[in-house]
């Protein structure tokens, strides 16, 4: 009795199958991390430069518009003596 291959698994070839697609699937999630690296990693010393100023000054433009301002930590600030007289 002779099969027409209708009903019969091939285990071999459905694994054969099955490892090809897992390749494939890493590859183009390898190809999608290298390129959002290429986004990421892929700039100039100069585009570095530039949009490390540019945070930069979007970072000092916020700070300046904070309605309770941090105090500055170099010694500038007046200390309490504890008997309710500030030292200048």
């Amino acid at each position: 009795m002779d099969s027409d291959d209708g009903n019969i698994v091939k285990i071999a070839q459905f694994r054969k199958i099955a490892r090809q697609d897992k390749k494939q699937r890493a590859r183009k999630e390898k190809e999608a991390t290298a390129a959002a690296n290429r986004v990421r990693f892929g700039r100039t010393g100069n585009e570095k430069r530039l949009t490390r100023r540019l945070n930069e000054k979007d970072a000092r433009a916020h700070e300046a518009l904070r309605l309770d301002r941090p105090v500055p930590s170099d010694g500038d600030q007046k200390s309490d003596d504890g008997n309710g007289s500030k030292d200048s």
